[in-house]
């Protein structure tokens, strides 16, 4: 069976390798829970590029003909990788890290694209530095971080000490801080290849990820075109004026922007899957299987699939469901509240708990996607409040 090379690991895109014959070996960090019977080495850092190409190189694989990631921390080895094995995809490491390094992609944005102020915070920066560029109020972030992971709003001197904690302060290139953009989020999930938007869908998360990892649920749905047509003409202008000067290779990407009166304002980028239940939703909305889109552009195919993104029967959304902040929920409660497509919940005190607080996941749909925003928010609100 031919092998693939996975950078990271995830369920769907275990069982989309395993739909398509192939035997994916996983490089990991520990802990890890990879399903039985796969093969995997795990590593210390999975962005160090030596590391993960010597554990590829000890195993000794046979017939391996791709490398693809699901985490973006493993863009830049998946590209160095493609290179130093002679394997197709994208092998520009170069280009890629315009991907990681949150600095190196604002700076390279054509002037309008919109985005907000960012900058490296060398070593020994003050408060008052950052204050007098990006205003009273600024974010703290890891230049090349992801899923809001160690990112604060600053507020004052105390906040900013406080936010450079969990940083090693060793690097002037370790941290960005970007001017604090108060509005809400949305998400394109795209297909860029040959140079040009080939499908694209949007979504809104309900909070924000940064909200999510200080406690909120993460909860997001597919848009309805038809309801928001200016906002997706403008989201399609963004991604092809932002992925164009990016030098974008052949991906599915995963956009963010903050929409303002004036318009959508460019947020980041990232050319890998999108996270959570973002692919399972997008295929039940709209047929399209980006797993196996990600597969097809790591084995250097065509795209045979049919991309199809108008007037869907159905809209879907997803929840990631947490503990409740006072009482007790299990799934039996939530299934006599609400009906769900899927869900999965274990009220365990025992359950491991994923990224953004994960102890179960539902699926919900509707087919008109105002009705869908209101269940969503109903969804949200019954499991803070732990009521069963």
């Amino acid at each position: 069976m031919p092998t693939m090379i996975v950078i990271g690991h995830r369920d769907g895109l275990d069982q989309a390798l395993r739909h398509r014959g192939l035997d994916p070996f996983y490089i990991v960090q520990a802990p890890a829970n990879i399903p039985e019977g796969r093969r995997f080495r795990c590593v210390a850092d999975m962005e160090n590029a030596q590391e993960i190409l010597r554990a590829t190189l000890s195993a000794h694989l046979e017939d391996v003909v791709g490398v693809l990631t699901v985490h973006e921390m493993g863009v830049f080895g998946a590209a160095y990788m493609r290179q130093q094995l002679g394997l197709p995809g994208n092998t520009d490491s170069k280009a890629t890290l315009s991907f990681r390094d949150k600095y190196l992609q604002k700076s390279k944005l054509p002037p309008q694209v919109k985005r907000a102020r960012c900058r490296y915070i060398p070593i020994g920066t003050s408060f008052t530095d950052l204050a007098d560029e990006l205003g009273d109020v600024f974010v703290v972030k890891p230049a090349t971080g992801a899923g809001a992971l160690r990112t604060s709003v600053v507020r004052s001197p105390d906040e900013y000490a406080q936010a450079m904690q969990p940083f090693s302060e060793q690097s002037d290139v370790e941290i960005v801080a970007e001017s604090f953009m108060d509005a809400s989020e949305v998400y394109i999930d795209g297909i860029w290849k040959n140079g040009d938007l080939q499908w694209s869908s949007m979504s809104r998360n309900h909070i924000s990820p940064l909200s999510a990892v200080q406690g909120g649920v993460l909860a997001a749905h597919i848009l309805d075109r038809k309801r928001y047509a200016p906002l997706f003409q403008q989201a399609e202008t963004l991604a092809r004026q932002a992925l164009t000067s990016l030098d974008t290779p052949d991906c599915v990407f995963h956009l963010e922007a903050f929409r303002e009166e004036s318009g959508l304002t460019f947020g980041e980028c990232a050319i890998r899957l999108p996270g959570a239940l973002s692919p399972q939703v997008n295929k039940l909305t709209f047929g399209v299987d980006l797993f196996d889109v990600e597969i097809s552009l790591a084995l250097g195919e065509e795209l045979t699939q049919p991309l199809d993104s108008s007037d869907p029967d159905r809209f879907y959304g997803y929840i990631l469901l947490r503990r409740p902040k006072s009482g007790h929920l299990t799934q039996r409660d939530f299934e006599r509240h609400f009906t769900f497509d899927e869900i999965q919940y274990s009220s365990s005190p025992d359950a491991p708990v994923g990224p953004y607080g994960r102890v179960g996941q539902a699926i919900v749909s509707d087919e008109d996607e105002r009705k869908l925003e209101q269940t969503i928010e109903d969804i949200v609100r019954f499991n803070e409040a732990g009521s069963g």
